[in-house]
């Protein structure tokens, strides 16, 4: 059973999120951090405590949210981490800086950190944002131990999504009092988004101008 549509209050793009939720359920959530791989400029830090925000409200789950959460992080970073062993780290930042949607600079501090600090950036790289899908492409280019990977990614993923969740469910319980302020939740929804794709935008002008030859 899930709500109507109609029902949560919400419009624009938090609106899309809360019919994605309602409609379909806990597993929602998952088709929300899938997408999140990849669009990297729509954050869980905002999907996740909005879903935990509903959950107090409506018949989601907690415990289905942070489940359903964690399989679509953990199907997302297997997916990078294939795309790593299948075609090497350096083919692989060029396919994904060719998509605009992610900066090389980012792609390439991630590779760094890996080589710098080894496995275990996979699991604190979970709770990092701009990191945390993109450390599995060097992780699957080392070809690191699957099993390995795959615990620290859930253990990792679980627990960022467990707070991001937790947190949204924490001020659910307010939500009368909230319930006035509800149609401002998209503007600071809109702002986040509007200012990653600005920081990515500005990341590939500076590495277009890194890379252009320089005049005598």
């Amino acid at each position: 059973m899930t709500l109507a549509t109609a029902d949560h209050g919400f419009t624009g793009l938090t609106g899309f999120a809360a019919d994605v939720l309602t409609s379909l359920g806990d597993i929602g959530v998952g088709v929300l951090v899938f997408i999140e791989v990849l669009v990297p400029p729509i954050p869980s830090e905002v999907i996740l405590p909005f879903a935990g925000y509903l959950s107090q409200s409506g018949d989601l789950h907690l415990g289905w949210l942070i489940f359903w959460s964690t399989l679509a992080s953990l199907t997302g970073a297997l997916l990078l981490y294939g795309l790593g062993a299948a075609i090497g780290m350096d083919r692989a930042v060029r396919l994904l800086a060719a998509t605009k949607l992610v900066s090389r600079s980012d792609l390439e501090r991630g590779a760094e950190w890996f080589a710098r600090s080894g496995a275990w950036t996979v699991l604190v790289g979970r709770m990092v944002p701009g990191v945390r899908s993109l450390i599995s492409i060097p992780a699957g280019a080392a070809r690191m131990n699957l099993v390995r990977f795959s615990i620290y990614t859930l253990v990792g993923s679980g627990a960022w999504n467990a707070l991001l969740i937790g947190v949204g469910a924490a001020l659910g319980t307010q939500h009368e009092r909230l319930e006035q302020y509800l149609g401002y939740i998209d503007y600071v929804v809109y702002a986040a988004i509007v200012i990653a794709v600005a920081v990515l935008v500005m990341r590939r002008v500076r590495e277009a101008r890194a890379l252009r030859p320089r005049e005598d």
